[in-house]
């Protein structure tokens, strides 16, 4: 006889039996333990008898239970084995759950961004995200995510007092959870909420001399700088090029031109990702032949004091101007230079198109970008012997007279 809601509700285990079946119909039947009452259908396929098993009573009713048995003899009629129909369904439903994970999620999109990347950007985003982010959202769905999680996150950093790092991890968040977005994952950035719920970035600006008289004492303590001659060159060779303190310790023989008197510097050295020239006034060609004898035959110009094989470390004009006597967070450091230049260069009268091209600096036209590493070459040739010869005019305390000739 079928079953009833009312026989399933009363039914209980008969004395002594730790397991009874109560059947109902076409192979359905309810089994009782100590534990509960689930749904079990029997069914035949491929000359094998099997079980499937439905659900728990009363989570799964009665009329769910039927009805999910009448599925799976649909199933059977077209040759498809019920049991292993719902252990393939769970198997993609635990798939797509871990593809679906942040942590999953966020790989990928690193893996999309990488190609445009430095190596050492990815190498830092890879450990911010493994170090601030994947611990605490790494293991949740996508989908679950929240702006409290988000926020929670970039607090944990921002209470350490690292205001900045704080948010750029809640920027990589914003990026992985867009990425999600775009691929269908979710609907919408829940971090896009955020916005002014971090103590805000003080910016920091790089100490830096600015005034032609301190910038003339200067260039007398780098001059009677004693320290070991490679790095002497290192010292001597920033004011004249002022390129960032990366870009000069990491620079290669290979990028210098002596008879055409410049440096060129390929795009995946930058900073902006864009080929940069920088013509070589009289005064830095000197200092690189002088070098030339001690490290040419290597890869880098000023290779590091323990390996030739690589680049100078990245304290070492730092920890040269502290020994002159200069506080790098207070009066001048290795990036300063470029500051001084900056500075200086706009009073001798030069224009702007000129100096933030020889800085370096970002071309908001990508398209112009690709194109104009070699812009104004000429007049650059002419401003940066003019700034060579202007920086040793302040050091041998000679009447400087501004020259306006780079005014527009």
């Amino acid at each position: 006889m079928a079953l009833t809601d009312a026989k399933i509700k009363a039914a209980k285990l008969e004395n002594g039996k730790k397991v009874q079946k109560l059947a109902d119909s076409e192979g359905l039947y309810l089994l009782l333990n100590k534990s509960g009452k689930y749904w079990r259908f029997k069914y035949r396929i491929a000359g094998k008898e099997k079980t499937l098993s439905i659900g728990v009573y009363p989570q799964v009713t009665l009329k769910q239970a039927r009805d999910a048995r009448n599925e799976a003899k649909e199933k059977i009629k077209n040759g498809i084995d019920p049991s292993q129909a719902k252990q393939a369904e769970k198997r993609k439903q635990f798939n797509d759950s871990q593809a679906d994970t942040f942590k999953s999620v966020a790989y990928e999109w690193i893996e999309k961004q990488a190609p445009t990347w430095a190596a050492s950007t990815h190498k830092s985003t890879v450990a911010r995200l493994e170090r601030h982010i994947l611990p605490y959202l790494g293991t949740l769905p996508i989908r679950e995510i929240e702006a409290i999680d988000v926020l929670s996150v970039a607090r944990r950093v921002e209470a350490k007092g690292n205001i900045e790092l704080a948010h750029r991890i809640k920027r990589m968040c914003g990026q992985i959870l867009r990425y999600a977005v775009a691929t269908c994952r979710i609907k919408s950035d829940p971090s896009r909420d955020l916005q002014g719920a971090l103590a805000p970035v003080v910016t920091k600006h790089r100490a830096c001399i600015k005034d032609p008289k301190q910038a003339g004492e200067l260039m007398r303590a780098i001059q009677g700088f004693t320290g070991t001659h490679i790095t002497a060159c290192a010292l001597r060779l920033s004011p004249y090029v002022f390129l960032r303190p990366k870009e000069l310790r990491t620079l290669e023989w290979q990028f210098i031109d002596f008879e055409k008197e410049q440096i060129t510097i390929p795009a995946e050295n930058m900073k902006m990702k864009q080929k940069h020239i920088v013509p070589l006034s009289k005064q830095a060609i000197a200092i690189l032949k002088d070098v030339q004898a001690l490290t040419g035959q290597g890869k880098y110009v000023f290779h590091g004091a323990r390996a030739t094989s690589r680049p100078m470390s990245e304290n070492t004009i730092n920890a040269c101007l502290q020994r002159l006597g200069y506080s790098t967070t207070h009066d001048h450091c290795a990036h300063g230079f470029r500051g001084m230049a900056s500075t200086l260069l706009y009073e001798l009268g030069y224009r702007s198109d000129l100096v933030e091209r020889q800085l370096a600096h970002s071309e908001r036209n990508q398209v112009k970008a690709a194109y104009n590493h070699a812009e104004h070459l000429d007049e650059r040739k002419a401003m940066m012997q003019h700034w060579a010869d202007y920086l040793d005019g302040l050091r041998d305390g000679a009447q400087v007279v501004p020259i306006r000739r780079g005014q527009a």
